[in-house]
């Protein structure tokens, strides 16, 4: 992964429930980590084919591993196109340089 494709700026998003002082549960953000990462789109060509099982995924990010942070499928990934809910995590090619997250993105209901 060359540094000319990674173009896009993105937060990597811990979402916590926090309870106020009535007792009432409320969602909140902490950007773990702000990075450079590439986004490829969900298209029909053979690479997006063979990851069937991850259907509802519809976006993929690649980014370099951030020390010290370990990147779960409970965050989220807010960049300019919109939020997407990590779905998948994988370390490419298992040598600990970038991560591959498979997302979906977030779409308010309407109502």
């Amino acid at each position: 992964m060359s540094f000319g494709k990674m173009n896009i700026f993105i937060d990597i998003i811990s979402v916590e429930t926090v309870k106020d002082s009535e007792g009432f549960s409320k969602p909140t953000d902490t950007i773990v980590a702000s990075v450079r990462a590439y986004k490829e789109d969900r298209h029909g060509n053979e690479k997006w084919a063979n990851r069937a099982t991850f259907s509802e995924a519809t976006a993929l990010f690649c980014f370099r591993k951030i020390p010290d942070i370990l990147v779960s499928t409970k965050m989220v990934i807010a960049c300019s196109d919109g939020r997407y809910e990590i779905t998948s995590v994988e370390d490419v090619k298992g040598k600990g340089m970038y991560i591959e997250a498979l997302a979906k993105k977030v779409v308010a209901s309407s109502g």
